[in-house]
């Protein structure tokens, strides 16, 4: 079974006058603490068994408390326990390891300082210690990135060596090892008085072999106040698709109908010589139909629960007036509109004489590049009620922007 340290036991010194003396660890993030990121990251691994959550002293009643209400409310599949720190980071690991469940034969350590270690590189890791543990190798595994830099190794003010940056690497947590290995290193090290600065320094020291994985360099550590800028969210548009329906009646001479008879608009165009089309509005089936695409690129309902056809302050409305109360909800929700794609479906009357006419009224009423919107007629070869001339229908696509 696998198990992860997570600590998160660090006073965040170096920070404190950029965060009002809070840890890093506990800064807020998408409405949770920071180190509650890890805990995501580490349950969406399908071999990840449990986790041990490593605080401060002072905090850790409190943090107790947050866990199990942040476990309850977000269910990750993992066990968990939560445990106190102490002075130095290989005291907390030590406080960790002996808090993991007796069966735990492989553990990972992480620091919550790098909340943004992907799924993909603790699976490479995972997939490492596989590796060795099938070749009877005990020892560990830690991500490592290529040093970009040239390194310079100095005294007493004077540079003495620039080691070779092809043999350099700028290790990362989360690091695996075998549990027992690191336990014994552990113990060494508080016999013999050693301070390092990961864990694997410590196997180093006792002879067991560490193996580098490829790292990330996005699973950047929270080390100075440069470093929060990592956690202001950029906010990239997200494309969003609206799709539109409507379909009106055509009036027939001598047919009962509880609404009247409109002259046939589309697109805010008056058609003349066309059938009449019966509707509470001025019955506009090609605006209808946009702005119930409009209002699907926001989550916003349909024009029946804007506009009911029973109120009668929308009797005879110019849909043009309607669409520009959609916009505003849309200009509001943040949507930028991108294209538009609009069919008629009719067999009378004929759309193309009217379809620029139509297309140029549509970009001027949505305040849009004509190229930017698309017109289209079609007929259905007689079939259905449009092809026997009872009326007509549109369909609008918008392509959008939130």
């Amino acid at each position: 079974m696998i198990w992860t340290i997570l600590l998160a036991a660090g006073r965040g010194t170096r920070l404190a006058s950029a965060t009002g003396g809070m840890a890093k660890q506990f800064l807020d993030w998408r409405d949770r603490p920071l180190y509650w990121e890890s805990v995501r990251s580490l349950a969406r691994c399908a071999r990840m068994g449990g986790l041990v959550l490593v605080f401060p002293e002072e905090v850790l009643e409190a943090e107790k408390t947050r866990v199990a209400r942040l476990m309850q409310a977000e269910s990750p599949g993992l066990a968990w326990r939560v445990v106190s720190g102490g002075a130095l980071r290989q005291d907390s690991v030590r406080s960790g390891l002996e808090a993991l469940p007796r069966d735990c034969r492989q553990v990972l350590v992480h620091d919550a300082a790098r909340p943004f270690a992907s799924p993909l590189l603790v699976n490479r890791i995972l997939d490492a210690m596989e590796r060795q543990q099938a070749s009877g190798i005990a020892g560990g595994v830690i991500p490592g990135v290529a040093v970009t830099d040239t390194i310079k190794i100095i005294r007493d003010g004077c540079v003495a060596e620039t080691p070779d940056r092809a043999a350099l690497a700028a290790v990362q947590t989360p690091q695996g090892f075998d549990r027992r290995t690191l336990q014994q290193a552990h113990a060494r090290a508080v016999e013999e008085g050693w301070v390092v600065t990961d864990d694997a320094s410590l196997l180093e020291r006792t002879g067991s072999p560490v193996w580098v994985v490829e790292g990330e360099p996005g699973n950047r550590k929270i080390t100075s106040p440069e470093d929060l800028e990592m956690l202001q969210e950029k906010r990239i548009p997200e494309p969003c698709v609206g799709y539109g329906y409507d379909v009106h009646r055509y009036a027939q001479d001598g047919a009962a109908s509880r609404q009247p008879a409109r002259p046939m608009r589309l697109g805010g165009v008056l058609i003349p010589d066309a059938p009449e089309v019966l509707a509470h509005s001025d019955g506009d089936v090609l605006l209808h139909a946009l702005m119930d695409a409009l209002l699907g690129c926001i989550g916003g309902g349909d024009i029946g629960l804007l506009f009911p056809d029973s109120d009668p302050a929308f009797e005879n409305m110019n849909s043009a007036v309607l669409l520009d109360e959609v916009l505003g909800r849309v200009r509001s929700a943040g949507v930028r509109i991108s294209h538009v794609d609009l069919t008629v479906v009719a067999q009378i009357p004929r759309i193309a004489p009217h379809r620029d006419a139509i297309r140029k009224n549509v970009a001027r009423l949505l305040g849009m590049d004509g190229t930017r919107i698309n017109m289209k007629a079609t007929t259905e070869e007689g079939l259905g009620f449009t092809g026997e001339r009872l009326g007509i229908k549109a369909i609008a696509l918008v392509s959008a922007l939130r």
